[in-house]
Parts: structure tokens; sequence; C-alpha cells
């Protein structure tokens, strides 16, 4: 009984936000109420496990969410994120361009959201293509997979933060480990779009509409780096005092960096890093800024609520015993996080939801699966992330946001970016069991 009942409201999500377009947070609250009349669990205490979920996964993201989502507005509105792009361009230099625009993806991802990125930085492809005499689609499918590798693994984007919360993972570590997998994943991408974007260019492309104006900024390189990396920096240094050895002591270094390296603590001081970037704007148009941050996170603050809420209920169940997974321990249980991820990506189309979905399925189960340690929780939050991004084709929105800013048919979509993806997510999860094999 209680497997169908998981069978069935997992089944329920999908078909209600794939046909019906029911936004995520109805879904997954009617799917948490739906189990917990269906397993028999008291009306009073469904809502009082719903609410004990809710609270206790927003409590430790709900504010780094938001000031996440401000720093990637302000990247955005001044221009920083060409400004980044641009900075590591120079870096690489144009002859390796499509390693460059990679890369610049991937970084830029980490705060702004993979759509808004690629509709940002889609206009530098074709200029670039033009100066270097390489497809324009190599530098587009190069740009998407940079953009999608950051996006599943590397806090503060909220897909790693939201699974980081409802599997108990240290964030620093999803932090350490998530730029160990997905540096090299996007790196993956590079490949691919070298490997297919040339016959690509064969087939027939839409109709070019007119580029983005690239926005003029003034900020300095090291200025749009700073709200990036600060943040980072200090959530790692959090989780290299922290280790059980104590590498630091527990004096003042352990103190000082075991304060501010705390998510809330780090974000917030990258807020102001971020401010810094607009202090040349008038406050007449940076005014809404703030505000548009809050609304973009609002809506990503209550599905991480409404899974958390969806995971207390599954929680009450014995998943473990029931389909029998008591042999599925170290590697196995990454791979079932996986698949679980990569069926729920595939079918529904967005990678949030299903690497909220899935944490919930795993959390009870982590236990089972031998994932107990610091180490193999955060892995555990990768694995999922690595499902996530297993394959974005025409039910997700960013197939359709790459697709259009980059002037591709759908076959063409499909075979460049779909497949660009497919290998993506293979490549995430064999890195990961390569760390797991070795830490």
């Amino acid at each position: 009984m209680e497997i169908l009942v998981l069978g069935v409201v997992v089944l329920f999500i999908i078909v209600a936000t794939v046909k019906f377009k029911m936004h995520p947070i109805f879904s997954l609250t009617i799917a948490a109420v739906a189990s917990g009349f269906l397993l028999g669990i008291a009306p009073a205490t469904i809502m009082s496990t719903m609410a004990e979920g809710f609270g206790s996964t927003l409590s430790g993201i709900g504010l780094v969410i938001a000031f996440g989502t401000v720093i990637g507005i302000y990247l955005e509105k001044t221009g920083s994120t060409q400004v980044l792009a641009n900075s590591i361009l120079k870096l690489i230099g144009l002859r390796n361009s499509p390693l460059a625009v990679n890369l610049a993806g991937f970084v830029i991802s980490i705060p702004v959201y993979c759509d808004s990125g690629y509709i940002i930085l889609s206009s530098i492809n074709k200029a670039i293509s033009k100066k270097t005499g390489i497809p324009v689609l190599v530098f587009a499918i190069a740009l998407a997979t940079g953009l999608y590798s950051a996006h599943v693994f590397v806090p503060p984007t909220p897909g790693p933060l939201a699974a980081a919360a409802m599997l108990d993972a240290d964030l620093g570590m999803v932090l350490i480990f998530g730029l160990l997998v997905a540096i090299p994943v996007s790196i993956s991408g590079y490949f691919w779009a070298k490997f297919i974007g040339k016959s690509l260019q064969e087939e027939e492309m839409l109709e070019e509409k007119e580029d983005l104006k690239e926005v003029t900024s003034t900020v300095k390189p090291f200025q749009a780096f700073l709200p990036l990396l600060v943040p980072i920096v200090l959530i790692a240094m959090k989780s290299v005092v922290d280790y059980p050895t104590h590498p630091f002591g527990e004096g003042t270094v352990f103190l000082v960096f075991n304060f501010l390296g705390s998510p809330v603590i780090a974000l917030l001081i990258g807020v102001f890093f971020a401010f810094a970037l607009g202090r040349k704007v008038p406050s007449e148009e940076k005014k809404e800024w703030v505000p548009e941050a809050f609304k973009q996170a609002g809506a990503i603050v209550l599905i991480t609520g409404a899974g958390g809420a969806f995971g207390a209920i599954l929680r009450t169940m014995d998943i473990a015993s029931i389909i029998n997974l008591e042999s599925s321990t170290g590697i196995g249980g990454l791979l079932i996080a996986f698949a679980i991820s990569a069926v729920l990506k595939t079918a529904q189309g967005s990678s949030t939801v299903a690497i909220i979905t899935t944490s919930a399925i795993i959390a009870p189960l982590l236990e089972t699966f031998g994932l107990v340690s610091i180490t193999d929780k955060a892995l555990a939050v990768l694995a999922i992330g690595a499902g996530a991004m297993t394959v974005s084709h025409i039910n997700d929105s960013y197939f359709w946001v790459v697709s259009q800013f980059s002037h591709m048919k759908v076959k063409t979509a499909l075979r460049g970016h779909t497949l660009g993806t497919l290998v993506q997510g293979v490549v995430g999860i064999l890195m990961i069991l390569i760390i797991y094999a070795f830490v």
C-alpha cells in the first residue's frame, strides 16, 4: 500500500505539472496532504508534520536564497555579468573563446538563474563568432552547458541549497565537492559543443531576431568577482575549520570563520559587495532591484518549503524495507538517487522540482544506503543534482530559452542542447562515484 501511495503521488506531481501546468507549490502541497490521508495519518498530525517539515527546511536556507537572488540581480542589472564574461574571455583568449564562454557561463550561473544568464550573455556569441570564424552554435551550446552545470551543483543556486537542507548536508561540503564535480561537467559541455557544433551549422536555423544590446558597465573585473568569490571562500573555510580534525584548532580562527562562513552571514556579506556595484547607478533606477529579487526568491522559497512538507510526510513511511533497498548501499544509493532525479527531470522539465522531490524521497533512505558521513550526504546532494540535469528537452523552459535566443530549430536544439545535457549528466554521476571511491 505504501509503495503504491508513493508511486501515485509522484505520478500526480508529474501529471499536474506537465499536463495541467499546475504550479509546483500546489502540486507538492496536494501530494503531501494526499499522501498523509492515503497512509492513514490523522488530519491534525498531517498538518503538524507538514508544518514542521516546511519550517525546518526553510530555517537554514530561506535567507540564503533571498540574499543569493539579490546578488544575482545586482550582477545582472549593473552589467557585471558582461564584465565577468569579458574578463574570462580576455584571460583565456579568442583562440579558446568557446571554452571562455563556457566557463563564463559557469561562473555567472552560480548567483544568476541559468535562463537569465543565457538571455544576458547570448548576445556575445554572434560577435565572438564573427571575430574568430568559429560557428555560432558552438558558442551557443558551450554557453548553455556552462550555465547549466553550476545551476544544479553549486550553492547558492536554489536547487542544491534545498537538497542540502532536506538531506541535512553540510553546505560547505556541498560547495567544495560541487565545484569539483561542476567544473569537469561544464568542460564536458565545451567538448560536446566543439564536437557537435560544426555539424549543426548544416541544419536550417530560424530567422534571426534582433540581438539584445550589451549593457555598458563601469564596474571593474575584481569588483564584479567579489560578490561571488567572498561568500564561496567564507562558506568553504567554515567547512574546513569545522572538519573533525580541526586543522586550525578551536581558537580565534575557528570562531571567526565559523561565524563568517555560516551561509546567511557569508551571503549577507556578498550582498554588500553587490550593493557596491550599483553605487554609481541613480537611486531611482535601482530602487526596484531588491523587491524584484525578493519576488524571484519568494517562489523558490515556497517551492522548497512545500518540498520539505512533502518530505516530512514521506519520512513517516519505511520506504527502505518496502522496496527492499537494504543491499543498495554506497554507490548503489547514489545511483538510485541519480536515477529517480533523472526520471523526474525528464518527465516534468524543472530541475528544481526534480531536486526537491527526489530529496524528499531519498532523505529517509540515507541511513539504509550507508550515506551518513558529512561527505556522503554532500555527494548524495550532488547525485540528485546530476540526475536533475539529465535531460533538458521540450518540457523545460531553459530548452526554449536556449533554442530561441540562439535561433535554433527544435531539431537542432534537441541534437545540440538536449544530447549535451545527457552527456553532462553522465559525466556528473561518474565524477561523483569517483570522488566517493577515493574520499
